[in-house]
């Protein structure tokens, strides 16, 4: 097997700006960092100087630029306020009270990650000076870089006490034992969070250089050569893998990708397309730790067959193939537009990969049409199918319960669905000759809308995405000192009051991109991320488009 260091080319990790050479991390002793518990929400004077628009054109379409950045400052607000003062570290979820005792008292690789590129959204943005952006970062990175993880794959545990980064052994509250889990997505969105630090701060670059390197994507990575654990042609990512003990009995077996000592890794794998978890897929097509095939390997939609008619649509498409692998370009019809659905048909799985890879541009043969078509599904679905009055729908808290996975059904292939109402009114439109409909014009009801999802949203329509969300924030409860809580019901007006540190993130890395000129895009697509993934994502046509 080959060593990790000849898998990880320097050049990837090294910004290619020259306002980024690299300076020493102990420069950090002489930062003055804001105290913890206070966001600096003040604009700096360059973000609000005298003939400042308040109005952003954005591919023509206009939006208020200080509602926006407004947003975006409360929203960092409760990620302040989430994050502990001496390891840096942001907890998972905390209520409207934004009192540090109220904290979950667990985090995990993805709320980290998200933490450190929404600093620097907050940063671009002009909600935090330079220099404490900084020092937040060094301060983070310097408890992750000391963290307990798996060592010879360099991957990070599930959970960790955020106030002093020890894995979690027991769950805060229950007592329930956890067992150490490594996540292929978890630490995706870690690694990718690394990337942009690396390629737009100096100051932290070295510390988050240091620790994407040791990180082995290919010890998730199962290329299909074990006769007794196949999976599609190309290869595909496991779901993680247990380092110490078989945590999941019956869905795991022993085994290693990397050599060494063998782990537990999961008999599931990651196979759709449009999902989240292309962003694992990616980090390791960059590192050149994992071949194109894997990005191929994955579904588009599941075959135009009979034996597969358990799902709700019957997709049509035609047959290419892209690195020697034979690709069904499937795709759902839906209100006149031919849309590749996710597994559950949410904007999460859409549209997150997008905050750092700039799909639309590089892809315009595929994420290019998909995008704002899902986008517009979404937002048809909200306004016109569903008559809700909004729109948006993602995981999110529950605000009847504690957390539900929402979406549009008839975006996802899962014939359980991600519902976008209370009632998980199912849409099955049948299977052409094969199975018949068995409810092909719902009647939906309380739809739970997500502000997140308007956020990415952003990135493609802004003007409508933004009159969402003022009309959220007006017409209801959904706003707190930390910004949108984290769903509204919008038919009952339930809200859940609670701000969940990930999808907080996900409001400021889009909006870091929207208002910011692409900043998290930027910091993580170096030029030589773009010849490594770039000519693999972009020669491929989907079957999206108008029906």
């Amino acid at each position: 097997m080959t060593d990790r260091t000849d898998r990880t080319p320097q050049t990837l990790l090294t910004p290619s700006r020259r306002s980024l050479i690299v300076g020493g991390a102990a420069s950090v002793a002489a930062l003055a960092l804001a105290p913890a518990a206070r966001a600096s929400t003040a604009p700096t004077a360059s973000a609000t100087a005298a003939g400042a628009p308040a109005l952003v054109r954005r591919g023509g379409l206009a939006f208020d630029r200080r509602r926006v950045q407004r947003w975006a400052s409360d929203t960092w607000r409760s990620l302040v306020a989430m994050t502990d003062a001496r390891t840096g570290l942001p907890a998972d979820n905390i209520p409207e009270s934004l009192a540090a005792g109220d904290r979950s008292g667990y985090t995990s690789p993805t709320n980290i990650g998200g933490y450190l590129w929404s600093t620097i959204a907050a940063r671009e943005l002009g909600v935090i000076s330079a220099r404490e952006a900084s020092a937040r970062l060094v301060r983070t990175l310097t408890t992750v870089e000391r963290m307990e993880h798996h060592t010879p794959s360099g991957m990070y545990y599930n959970w960790y006490d955020e106030a002093t980064g020890k894995a979690l052994l027991s769950w805060p509250g229950s007592g329930d034992r956890v067992d150490r889990f490594c996540s292929s997505v978890d630490n995706g969105w870690l690694g990718a969070a690394l990337l942009v630090v690396a390629g737009s701060d100096r100051t932290a670059a070295p510390l988050a250089r240091k620790i994407f390197g040791r990180m082995r994507w290919d010890a998730f990575y199962d290329d299909n050569s074990d006769p007794a654990h196949q999976v599609r042609p190309g290869g595909l990512m496991h779901g993680g893998f247990y380092p110490y003990e078989d945590g999941r009995p019956g869905g795991t077996y022993q085994g290693t990708h990397i050599g060494g000592d063998p782990v537990w890794l999961t008999t599931h794998h990651y196979d759709t397309a449009v999902s989240e978890t292309r962003i694992t897929t990616y980090l390791g097509i960059i590192t050149g730790q994992v071949p194109a095939t894997a990005y191929y390997a994955t579904w588009r939609t599941f075959p135009d067959a009979c034996d597969w008619s358990w799902p709700e649509s019957q997709p049509t498409g035609v047959n290419r193939t892209y690195f020697g692998i034979d690709v069904f370009e499937g795709a759902y019809t839906y209100r006149g537009m031919h849309v590749v659905p996710g597994w559950g048909g949410s904007m999460f799985e859409e549209l997150m990969p997008d905050v750092f890879v700039d799909e639309a541009r590089w892809a315009p043969r595929s994420w290019g049409l998909n995008h704002p078509l899902h986008v517009r599904a979404q937002r048809e679905h909200g306004l016109d199918e569903a008559g809700y009055g909004y729109w948006g729908f993602s995981p999110s808290s529950d605000p009847f319960a504690g957390y539900r996975e929402y979406g549009v059904d008839a975006l996802g292939l899962n014939p359980d669905g991600y519902f976008s109402d209370k009632e998980m009114t199912n849409y099955d439109p049948g299977f052409g000759d094969c199975r018949p409909a068995t409810n092909a014009t719902p009647r939906f009801g309380d739809g739970v809308v997500t502000p997140h999802a308007s956020f990415l949203a952003m990135m493609h329509e802004p003007r409508e995405a933004y009159a969402n969300l003022a009309r959220l924030q007006g017409d209801f409860d959904a706003y707190g000192r930390g910004g949108f809580f984290d769903a509204v019901a919008v038919r009952s007006g339930t809200v859940a009051r609670r701000y969940l540190s990930l999808d907080q993130a996900m409001i400021m890395g889009a909006a870091g991109n929207v208002l910011g000129h692409d900043v998290i895009r930027r910091a993580f697509s170096s030029k030589a991320v773009e010849r490594r993934l770039r000519p693999v994502i972009g020669i491929e046509r989907f079957g999206a488009g108008p029906a």
